[in-house]
């Protein structure tokens, strides 16, 4: 067996759409950007983001997209604006974004570990 070799990428986010950053994110994390890549086996880099409080949004997505989750308990439906959750820790927003890209499955958890955001 193969020990699998992981590379740092260093991504400066300033000025880039936060969608096809995202989509760059996940495919480096889930290792699509190698020969060697197999869907079952998590062989992907390291990914280090700077600059995520530069991150351009298009449209009225700052205004209207929401972060909605739900507690399972009636009346515990819970709404954020992106706008707010951007102004406490831009990084959430993009972490958010690159984990509904990444597939759902036992390997995602081990994924998105390897995501820097400073």
């Amino acid at each position: 067996m193969e020990k699998i070799e992981r590379k740092t990428h260093k991504i400066d986010a300033t000025g880039r759409p936060l969608g096809r950053l995202a989509t760059e994110v996940a495919m480096i994390l889930r290792g699509k950007n190698k020969v060697t890549f197999q869907p079952h086996i998590d062989g992907g880099d390291f990914v280090e983001i700077i600059n995520p409080d530069k991150i351009k949004f298009t449209g009225k997505k700052l205004a209207q997209k929401e972060f909605i989750t739900h507690s399972n308990y009636p009346g515990g439906l819970k709404r954020k604006k992106v706008r707010d959750v951007f102004a406490t820790d831009p990084g959430e927003v993009l972490r958010r974004a690159v984990v509904g890209m990444l597939p759902k499955n036992k390997l995602r958890d081990l994924m998105i570990k390897r995501l820097i955001i400073k």
